[in-house]
């Protein structure tokens, strides 16, 4: 979908809402979006949602949205049961104000950002369907350490809000991590909302990461920590189950997962699959991170 970066944009250009809802119309307009990234105004790419058995997911291509329903009741949330309808069905008990999110390790100026600040301290952005702003502009703030190296992210832990953390699928709280680098990286988001609308809890609320190139397990939801630091960080997955989950979990259609293959998906509404694109198909924009790394040594 088209990303437009306020406060550049005038009120005039502003998709008017019957239309951001009339998807095959907005998706007819949105190919003339090319006049507009000329003009500096738009980002020449496009984002779709999509689920994968690895969880939600972001790709290039000015395709037809899932539905808005089939996106907030198929989730991967374990913190609220493993069934991919288990999250709608009890996200509910999960409170999202207060919230806040704090932001220490190698940094000159660690921070305690409360979640309404962070909505009005950076411009957003709206990615249809995510309403977002990115991670580097949070992370430029509190000004990491030349001893950075990975920014490790750490979601809520809280059995009451949470009863999905009684089982132990997972050792609890759930924690994801990211090279510096790609943390920094513009596609990498913090999320706040979805198709104009505030962030379901069923779908991450209040804030979530959203990293395109990557299995969505990586996207991690309902954060409240995030830390940098000089060596890798363990993540959920990968601690979990290492032979099955690594700490890249790039989207590869040449890596399978140990029990089934990676080189193709089945996208919601659909019922042939097609060929999964290398980085979801983010190449152009997101290989040069790993230039030198065997992808599949470093899965």
């Amino acid at each position: 979908m088209v990303i437009k970066r306020p406060p550049d944009v005038p009120s005039s250009e502003i998709t008017p809402e019957p239309l951001f809802w009339d998807r095959r119309r907005f998706i007819q307009v949105a190919a003339g979006a090319g006049a507009l990234a000329a003009a500096g105004l738009v980002a020449p790419r496009f984002l779709r949602g999509r689920a994968t058995p690895s969880g939600f997911l972001v790709s290039p291509g000015a395709e037809e949205l899932t539905p808005y329903e089939d996106v907030t009741t198929y989730n991967n949330f374990y913190e609220f049961g493993t069934d991919k309808r288990d999250p709608s069905r009890h996200a509910h008990s999960l409170r999202t104000r207060p919230w806040t999110v704090e932001v220490d390790g190698e940094v000159h100026k660690p921070r305690v950002f409360d979640i309404d600040e962070l909505l009005t301290r950076y411009p957003w952005s709206m990615v249809i369907p995510w309403m977002w702003f990115e991670l580097n502009k949070l992370l430029n703030d509190v000004e990491p350490t030349s001893h950075a190296r990975y920014v490790a992210f750490q979601t809520l832990y809280d059995l009451e809000q949470m009863p999905g953390q009684r089982s132990r699928v997972l050792a609890w709280p759930y924690v994801e991590g990211l090279r510096l680098d790609e943390a920094m990286h513009p596609l990498t988001i913090l999320c706040t909302g979805l198709y104009g609308k505030e962030l379901p809890n069923q779908n991450g609320a209040p804030i979530r990461i959203v990293v395109p190139w990557k299995y969505g397990f990586k996207s991690i939801k309902s954060i409240v920590k995030i830390r940098l630091v000089r060596t890798q960080p363990p993540t959920s997955w990968s601690r979990s189950a290492p032979h099955e989950y690594g700490f890249y979990s790039n989207v590869n259609p040449e890596v399978d997962h140990p029990r089934w293959s990676q080189k193709r998906e089945r996208r919601i509404g659909e019922f042939r699959k097609r060929e999964t694109l290398m980085f979801n198909g983010y190449g152009e924009q997101v290989a040069g991170l790993y230039a030198g790394l065997d992808l599949q040594e470093h899965y």
